[in-house]
């Protein structure tokens, strides 16, 4: 696994720089954003290994957007904050931030935070990929392989195929998926629906009676991980010997 891709959400100009600068000078890939508008532009297309977030941002509250980003359960979080009291900090870390920085800090010391926390995600169980059978979800280049062929997918399709996999089997609703997947909050449910039929014509051998992705009456949509495990590929005949006389 190669040395994370970071983002920096931060609203003071010339913090986020030279963190940005210093991260870049170690070796890893870094994204900026100005606060929470930018950072959910961002997060559309990226699936960063670490988010590093201001609790205080231009627009918005940091927490709320570290709760975000828990739920979707895709990133490490590292809170910075100038908020120092006890309470503060465990605020924070029930938001969901893997770890909580209070300014003023030295660069020497964020990096030593980064850098456990990025060590912590290579020593862990995360999985880079998802397979189920002949479906490969890869977590990293967010790619899907399905029958050794590569299934181009939209960022959104890619995002709603993870968290329906991720939950391997359970029935999602609608709004959860909204909530999971989607980098923006949107009010129409029936969004999902479009992107299910979608993700049905990519997948499906008869998208009109799915068995993948299924529809769970009164509920919403589930991953059938069962019916591409069990997937039986019929194997060669056996060549038969011939008998030397």
């Amino acid at each position: 696994m190669g040395l994370a891709q970071i983002l920096i959400i931060e609203g003071n100009r010339h913090l986020r720089s030279l963190l940005g600068w210093h991260l870049q000078q170690s070796g890893y890939w870094v994204q900026q954003a100005t606060g929470i508008a930018q950072a959910r532009s961002i997060l559309r297309d990226r699936q960063p290994t670490l988010v590093v977030i201001n609790s205080d941002l231009p627009d918005g509250d940091g927490l709320e957007m570290c709760r975000w980003l828990y739920r979707r359960k895709q990133s490490l979080i590292l809170m910075l904050s100038a908020r120092n009291t006890q309470s503060d900090i465990v605020a924070g870390l029930k938001a969901g931030a893997d770890d909580y920085l209070i300014k003023p800090f030295g660069v020497q010391e964020f990096m030593a935070r980064v850098d456990a926390l990025c060590r912590r995600l290579r020593l862990s169980s995360v999985p880079l990929y998802l397979i189920y059978g002949d479906l490969r979800i890869d977590l990293v280049q967010r790619r899907v392989e399905f029958e050794e062929e590569i299934i181009e997918l939209t960022p959104q399709e890619f995002s709603l195929l993870y968290i329906l996999a991720q939950a391997e089997g359970d029935a999602l609703t609608r709004s959860e998926l909204l909530e999971r997947a989607w980098p923006n909050a949107i009010d129409n449910p029936r969004t999902i629906d479009t992107h299910v039929l979608s993700l049905r014509k990519k997948l499906e051998a008869h998208p009109r009676r799915p068995n993948i992705i299924q529809t769970v009456r009164n509920v919403g949509y589930r991953f059938n991980p069962e019916v591409l495990r069990h997937r039986v590929q019929t194997p060669p005949l056996p060549v038969q010997a011939t008998a030397k006389a």
